[in-house]
């Protein structure tokens, strides 16, 4: 295991290399120029030799490979550059949204748990039954509604006409994270239960399942010994996913409820067109999936005896 973890680590680096060429090349060939977005962020005028000084001291007039070089020496020794719109180390601005992404994606995936997985497995019992149609209709209708359309709906009923949460997220209001929690929880949720279901009735459809059966084994003993386990696979890929997009932060959601993590940090850097925010960002999206993914061919290694990685021990 320990071989095959550090072999999938080294095989990492080379696509982290490449997402980033790539990022940093489409950003570059981006219509428009930095500089200009500045001053017209800033509402200033500036004389052309003022825009020619800022364009060489933030390395803007050197070739395109050697600003990429300039920023991965700058990156391998923690040091991700300096926003152009705020000015404020790149990591530091990064590292004071993070937690707000972490604390979001957390409570996000909790509720999704809590709700997705008792409803999928009782909508695969119930099969054809009328509890089994409710919760379908209820996933339809919630796997439907746009994101954005969920968040304002949300927004407007309990915060504009209920008055119960706030609308806008204030510093130590620890009620602005309950809407966009639900807003998440929703949407994720429409779609685990379809696929929780799916997954219980192939199993439950199995012969190993029919064999127990015929031994007299209990209905409940069935379901929580070996068909939740074996469902365990297609669970845990689905949590890794989930989790990989909300760490990276989810960008509409944060900006309806002006909730500060890197998701909306994001957005602001790609309309200012502050580079250095938008390739951290990148940068931390790419980390993010290839470490999930990692993770979770650990964890089918675990669950799953059958799956075999391929150590060097073998």
């Amino acid at each position: 295991m320990g071989r095959y973890i550090g072999k999938r680590l080294l095989q990492l680096i080379p696509v982290l290399i490449g997402i980033t060429i790539l990022s940093f090349a489409l950003m570059q060939l981006a219509s428009g120029d930095v500089v200009d977005a500045m001053i017209e962020n800033s509402g200033m005028t500036v004389s052309e030799e003022a825009q020619e000084a800022t364009r060489e001291q933030l390395g803007l007039n050197l070739p395109i490979w050697q600003q990429y070089f300039n920023w991965l020496g700058g990156v391998l020794t923690g040091d991700m550059g300096t926003s152009y719109v705020s000015g404020l180390n790149v990591m530091d601005s990064f590292a004071s949204h993070l937690p707000y992404t972490i604390a979001l994606a957390f409570t996000s995936i909790v509720l999704t748990v809590v709700i997705s997985f008792p409803l999928g497995i009782i909508s695969a019992v119930k099969k054809n039954k009328a509890a089994d149609y409710v919760i379908r209709i209820l996933s339809f209708i919630g796997n439907a509604l746009p994101g954005f359309f969920l968040a304002l709906l949300l927004l407007y009923v309990f915060a504009v006409q209920l008055k119960w949460l706030p609308a806008i997220t204030s510093n130590g209001d620890w009620r602005g994270i309950i809407l966009p929690t639900v807003t998440l929880a929703i949407a994720m949720s429409a779609k685990y239960i379809r696929q929780i279901r799916a997954t219980m009735l192939d199993e439950l459809g199995r012969d190993y399942v029919n064999g127990l059966r015929s031994r007299g084994i209990p209905e409940r003993t069935i379901l929580t010994k070996s068909v939740l386990k074996a469902s365990l696979l297609t669970m845990s890929t689905l949590l890794a996913l989930s989790i990989g997009s909300l760490l990276g932060g989810t960008a509409i959601v944060e900006s309806i409820f002006m909730w500060p993590g890197v998701g909306k940090m994001a957005v602001d850097a790609i309309t200012m067109r502050d580079y250095p925010v938008i390739q951290a960002y990148v940068m931390w999206m790419a980390i993010i999936f290839v470490c999930v993914n990692l993770v979770a061919d650990i964890l089918y290694h675990k669950i799953d005896p059958r799956i075999r990685l391929e150590e060097g021990a073998k």
